[in-house]
Formats: structure tokens, C-alpha cells, sequence
């Protein structure tokens, strides 16, 4: 909105006061728009926090769960609400709003964000850690990534999106997701339609998912969503930028500085609810954060065309998910547990790691796996 203000024709306020040219940078329009995201996280959080509690929207424990977590019941749950709303005001504000990259990551984020909270929602009228039955959840999902999916469909019919990605490690191999090249018959095509929509609910339904999974311990899931979201904005940044695209050839994605600022309010906002959330929690993100965030993310990774990096950083997520996958796979099949309680965080704790010590070993991990994502650029 500031950017149509400051620099579309229609004010063009640029021309009769020269500061005002500063708006045609993504860099400070991403900058202001992290700041933004911050300020609104940490300042609207307790006024939040105080209307959760009067209306007692506490967060049900699992019975199966460790001991030390009973003590956390009550606690205000819900708390995605605010990350949300300190993602998509300043993105509403500070990015170019004709670019059709950030109408489909804000729809990533608000569709997911959607389904969190239906559970959340009957979480609580159940008074009960059970809300959507799993199909339930995975129906409503697939459907988010549906729509998402047929929203890069028109986008790339109006040739602003490439349905080809990146692939570490190599340097002119860049698969096309809708078209390969044993797929270009006319009977084809369908089969290829569905590879496409099959992929796409897998990156976005599996990082959902998986965010929702890892968000067990107080600050762990946004603390991981500050280095992964941050990651994107870097790559975001490379990707937007013609020469630094062109030197790690990088395929170019249209709208990616925009989509630099959407990462930035995203980093913006995690680290702002980090700071009621860190422990020990005042409030919970519930599903309805750990739901938007992922969906976000995935979305993001999607119109970079970043889907493989992702699994490098989000690589915690991603181990997080693997280890219920390997407990239940294997308690269904063999009767025994491969970890003492799963996902991996409760099984540290299960082992004498405090929760504290797990958080930050956590996050150095994550951190260390992002890095690695970002120094694959150059590693073709």
C-alpha cells in the first residue's frame, strides 16, 4: 500500500519529495516491514494475552505427554492469531501489492491458518486435546493446497510463474513439474496435472504438518521459524536480484523481492511472538500458528522453486516428522518403539534433557541446517 502511495503513478509522492524514492528498494521496504512485523508481535501480545484469559481459551494437555507439560494447561493458546495478523498487516502495507506472488503466499498462510484454528476451535468447545479427526484435517488441507495449486496454474498461464525448480547440486538440471519430457504427448497431460498437484500438497500438507509437529516445547517451532523464514528471505532476495541470480544460477522468479518482504514479516513476527512464547510460555501459537506458518513457508518455497532446499531448512521439521512416521510405523508394525516418546523433543526430555537445553540444541541445529542450505547455492 505504501509502495502505491509513495511510487505509482497514481500519487507518485517520490517525484515532489526525493526521500520517498527509498520505497522503490525491497531491501528497505523489507527491513521496515520485518521492523513492522516485530513491533506489532511484541506490542499487541499482551493485550492479546489478557482477552485469551478472559475468555479462557487455555491449551489442553495430551494425558500421554510428559509429566512436566501438566503444569502448562491454561496456559492462553490461540497466540497464531497475533502472528497472522503481524504478517499480514505489514505485508499489506509495505510490498507492491500488484505483484500476484504475495496474494498467493498471503492465501498459503491464511488457508492453513484457516484449519488450525477450526481445530483449535473445537479443541476447546470439546475442552479436550482432540479437535478435527485426522482425515478431517488432511481433507481440509489438501483442499488449501488446491487452491494454491490452481492459483500457480493461472499464474503461470499469464507467464509469471515457472512450473520447472531448482535442484542442489546441479547446474542445468531444472525439472518441470508440469511437463517432463515423458510427458509430452497430449494423453499426458492429465497424468502430468496430477503430478503437479500431487507435489504441491505434498510440500505444503508435509511442511504444515510438520511445523504443527515440532511446536511441542515453549519457543521451539517459532524459534525454528525465525531461521527457516529468515533463510527465505535471503534466498527470496537472491532470487529477485537479477545478478546475483544470474551468478548462482538461480532460476528467476518473478515477484521474488516481494516475496523478500512476506519472509521478512514472517521472520518479523516469529521472533515478535518469540517473545512471549520463549520459556517459560505465556502463550501458546496453537494450531492455528504452527498450520499458517507452515503453510506460508511451503508456499514461499513453491514460488522460489525451492521445494528440495526447504528440506535442508526446515531440516528440524523435517526430522521432527520422520521421527512420528518411524515410532508409528514401527509400534504398528513390529509392536515396538524405536524412541521412548515421540515426536524427537519429548524423547530428549524422556532421556534427562531439560526443556530448556532441547530448545537451544534445537535451534543450533536448525540454524546450522539453514546455513548449509544457503552455502548449496554455490555447489553445483
Amino acid at each position: 500500500m505504501l509502495y502505491w502511495l509513495c511510487y505509482e503513478k497514481l500519487f507518485h509522492l517520490n517525484s515532489h519529495f526525493s526521500p520517498f524514492r527509498v520505497f522503490q528498494y525491497a531491501t528497505f521496504r523489507t527491513g521496515m516491514a520485518s521492523i513492522t512485523a516485530l513491533l506489532m508481535a511484541i506490542l499487541l501480545g499482551p493485550w492479546l494475552i489478557a482477552r485469551l484469559r478472559a475468555f479462557q481459551i487455555g491449551q489442553h494437555i495430551r494425558e500421554d505427554g510428559p509429566q512436566t507439560h501438566h503444569k502448562k494447561a491454561g496456559t492462553p493458546t490461540m497466540g497464531g492469531l497475533l502472528i497472522g495478523v503481524s504478517i499480514l498487516v505489514p505485508t499489506l502495507l509495505w510490498s507492491n501489492l500488484r505483484t500476484p506472488a504475495v496474494w498467493v503466499a498471503l492465501a498459503g498462510l491464511v488457508t492453513f491458518g484457516a484449519v488450525g484454528f477450526l481445530d483449535d476451535y473445537l479443541k476447546i468447545r470439546n475442552k479436550r486435546n482432540l479437535g478435527l479427526r485426522v482425515k478431517q484435517k488432511l481433507a481440509l488441507e489438501l483442499l488449501s493446497a488446491l487452491l494454491i495449486g490452481v492459483m500457480l496454474l493461472a499464474m503461470n498461464a499469464k507467464g509469471v510463474y515457472s512450473t520447472s525448480m531448482n535442484v542442489p547440486f546441479f547446474k542445468n538440471f531444472n525439472p518441470d513439474l508440469l511437463v517432463h519430457a515423458w510427458l509430452r504427448n497430449m494423453w499426458s497431460y492429465p497424468l502430468a496435472f496430477v503430478f503437479f498437484f500431487a507435489f504441491i500438497a505434498l510440500v505444503l500438507v508435509g511442511c504444515s504438518d510438520a511445523v504443527n509437529l515440532t511446536d511441542g516445547l515453549d519457543g521451539l517451532a517459532i524459534g525454528l521459524m525465525v531461521i527457516a523464514a529468515g533463510a527465505m528471505t535471503a534466498l527470496a532476495y537472491l532470487s529477485g536480484h537479477a545478478e546475483f541470480a544470474r551468478y548462482l544460477e538461480l532460476l528467476r522468479a518473478p515477484g521474488a523481492s516481494e516475496l523478500a518482504i512476506f519472509c521478512g514479516t514472517m521472520t518479523g513476527a516469529s521472533l515478535g511472538f518469540l517473545w512471549h512464547n520463549a520459556h517459560p510460555a505465556e502463550i501458546f501459537m496453537g494450531d492455528v500458528g504452527s498450520y499458517g506458518l507452515g503453510g506460508g513457508l511451503g508456499t514461499v518455497a513453491v514460488l522460489l522453486k525451492q521445494e528440495i532446499l526447504l528440506l535442508f531448512i526446515g531440516g528440524v521439521y523435517v526430522i521432527e516428522a520422520l521421527s512420528v512416521i518411524l515410532q508409528v510405523g514401527s509400534y504398528k508394525l513390529r509392536g515396538k518403539r524405536v524412541f521412548k516418546m515421540a515426536p524427537l523433543h519429548h524423547h530428549f526430555e524422556q532421556i534427562g534433557w531439560c526443556e530448556s537445553k532441547v530448545i537451544a540444541r534445537f535451534w543450533i541445529a536448525g540454524l546450522i541446517l539453514a546455513l548449509f542450505a544457503l552455502t548449496t547455492l554455490k555447489l553445483r
